[in-house]
């Protein structure tokens, strides 16, 4: 079993940064790929940027340029650091981790992140 706990949220204004930060646990030589998703206020929830274990980076249109995903392997964390903040990026942001041994994904139970016009 894999325990995700996201940590960073807040309110911001617009323009401003945030940091977020996931802590894996548990079976965590078994993750290879991990990812922020986001679920607005009344909508799904959508990809924000996943990391596989060598670094490579995959990041939603809607964020590329702003937000970027990193990964310590060594700390098993994963962060997601986020500039130039929208009312949009509003949102409850999840941590994801995918096991392919066992083809199952793990969440977080999610922070949210508030953005002020």
């Amino acid at each position: 079993q894999v325990q995700l706990a996201e940590s960073g949220g807040g309110l911001v204004q617009a323009g401003g940064s945030l940091r977020l930060s996931c802590a894996a646990s548990g079976t965590v030589l078994s993750i290879t790929t991990m990812g922020w998703y986001r679920q607005p206020p009344g909508k799904q929830r959508e990809l924000v940027a996943t990391i596989t274990r060598d670094g490579s980076t995959n990041h939603a249109d809607s964020v590329r340029d702003r937000f970027t995903i990193s990964r310590d392997n060594a700390k098993n964390n994963v962060y997601l650091q986020m500039n130039s903040l929208k009312p949009e990026d509003t949102a409850v942001y999840y941590c994801n981790a995918y096991i392919p041994l066992l083809n199952r994904n793990h969440w977080g139970t999610g922070t949210l992140v508030t953005v002020s016009p």
